[in-house]
């Protein structure tokens, strides 16, 4: 008897050292470290370094087109990817309310009434056949069963595995709301940008009803000159055919704009409608100044990069708790009420009173591979976290480099532009007066309209390539969410 005791205490001890054990065989995370986030310049390429950074600048202040701004407004209220992101945020804080309940005890009421029919010729029905409840009287064959109490389960926390997984969590929620601000910027970048190009294509409508009415002038004088013998029917028929071409330029810029409110309409999440605006300043707008700050400001101040940097995190604290699944749990279950195969029996105390308190220490020893694939997938997602961050911050820094870059040429491309406008329309009326005195035939007065047209309609894309260039670059720097 004593041999068969120090048996049972030899494995008993050889239970709990394996299970002590079982952690320090749990395997290390990859250790990862971020190399674009310490290898940031220090100023933007071929810019001053300067404290002044337009990101910060509250989007009303930024832009100063009333019309645009009631657009923007009414898109942060009905726009319906950024409703979807709010519900985002709402699931991810319903996931730390979760890891935050496992912490404490579960405890339940429990109310259970059953019936029970063992066999006679077994163990607890022989058991059962020889108790007498009162005199003569035996355990009846159907006995039944009725009870009602607490019941209560408890994970104890001894690796801090569970708070792991609610700081994972946390990161994750914080992460969602840098992701609804993410989206805010480039809701506010959006509108900007579809509004300007609307803005564009009127002009581009009026440019092409200016150019309309000179081929008019201009096929009028060629018939006056055919009918007095001095042009072809030829010439006639040129003009005619450029009249129809911007026709049809005519309705191809009408579909656009058809498109282009549509889709600013669907923007602010609404049926299609009429976009106030106030075309005819368009041209005369000058682009907002931008300061860029320095590289640095955007950890600060871009949500996409604050986002990445919380999922980063979030991506380390589930390695962690990933690692912490291949340590014992330690369990512990209690439970506290009356029993009793009568009804009437649950009153009588305390003989019906009954409980009971486990305490359960348990570790997988064997066939760990579920815990190891877990562990491994959650150290890959955690490098390619690192990866998105540093992509993302890396796209930050040449996005505002390319950007800024362009206002320049931009500026300077505007202006040869308007010297070549200017130019082609003295060009044309030049063209046109020497056509009317028979001293130029009608092709120079064609190629001149034809070259005036496409200049000006360049023109017009260059302001509009300007204006969306600094809303781009708002939108780079951070801009718009605060």
């Amino acid at each position: 008897m004593m041999e068969n005791l120090k048996i049972n205490k030899n494995i008993i001890a050889g239970v709990f050292i394996s299970l002590a054990l079982i952690g320090c065989k749990a395997p290390m995370a990859t250790k990862i470290q971020d190399r674009v986030k310490e290898t940031i310049p220090q100023n933007f390429e071929n810019q001053t370094a300067s404290e002044n950074n337009s990101g910060i600048t509250p989007w009303k202040e930024f832009f100063t087109d009333p019309n645009l701004v009631k657009l923007i407004d009414e898109a942060l209220k009905n726009n319906q990817e950024l409703m979807i992101t709010l519900q985002q945020i709402e699931i991810a804080k319903s996931d730390v309310m979760y890891k935050n309940g496992k912490l404490s005890p579960t405890v339940a009421a429990k109310l259970g009434a059953g019936i029970e029919k063992v066999g006679r010729y077994t163990s607890t029905g022989a058991g059962d056949a020889s108790t007498e409840i009162t005199d003569g009287k035996e355990v009846p064959e159907n006995l039944g069963n009725f009870e009602g109490g607490l019941v209560a389960n408890w994970e104890v926390d001894i690796w801090h595995k569970l708070r792991t997984e609610k700081q994972a969590a946390v990161a994750h929620y914080l992460s969602t709301v840098e992701g609804k601000n993410f989206v805010l910027s480039s809701l506010i970048a959006e509108v900007a940008d579809n509004y300007y190009e609307l803005l564009s294509l009127d002009n581009q409508l009026d440019i092409i009803h200016q150019y309309m009415d000179l081929q008019k002038k201009a096929l009028e004088v060629a018939k006056i000159q055919k009918q007095a013998m001095a042009a072809t029917e030829l010439a006639v028929k040129k003009f005619e055919a450029e009249l129809a071409k911007s026709n049809a330029t005519e309705y191809d810029l009408k579909q656009q704009i058809t498109e282009k409110e549509n889709q600013i309409n669907a923007l602010l999440g609404r049926y299609p409608q009429p976009i106030v605006r106030t075309k005819e300043s368009f041209m005369s707008i000058v682009p907002q100044t931008v300061y860029t700050g320095i590289p640095s400001q955007l950890l600060a101040n871009r949500p996409d990069i604050k986002q990445a940097e919380l999922e980063l995190q979030s991506a380390k604290l589930d390695v962690e708790a990933a690692r912490k699944e291949f340590y014992p749990s330690l369990e512990i279950n209690a439970a506290l009420g009356l029993e009793a195969f009568k009804p009437t029996y649950l009153v009588k105390m305390p003989e019906s009173i009954a409980y009971s308190l486990v305490g359960e220490l348990a570790g997988t020893l064997i066939n760990k591979s579920a815990i190891q694939a877990n562990f491994k997938s959650a150290d890959a997602k955690q490098i390619q976290a690192l990866y998105e961050y540093d992509k993302t911050i890396l796209s930050a820094y040449l996005d505002i480099t390319n950007q800024m870059s362009a206002i320049k040429n931009l500026d300077k491309y505007y202006e040869m532009k308007s010297q070549e406008v200017q130019a082609l329309d003295q060009g044309i009326d030049i063209a046109n007066q020497l056509f009317r005195n028979m001293r130029a035939d009608y092709l120079e007065v064609l190629m001149n309209q034809r070259d005036a047209l496409d200049a000006k309609m360049e023109l017009i894309e260059a302001k509009e390539r300007q204006l969306s260039t600094v809303v781009n670059i708002y939108k780079s720097l951070g801009g718009g969410w605060k």
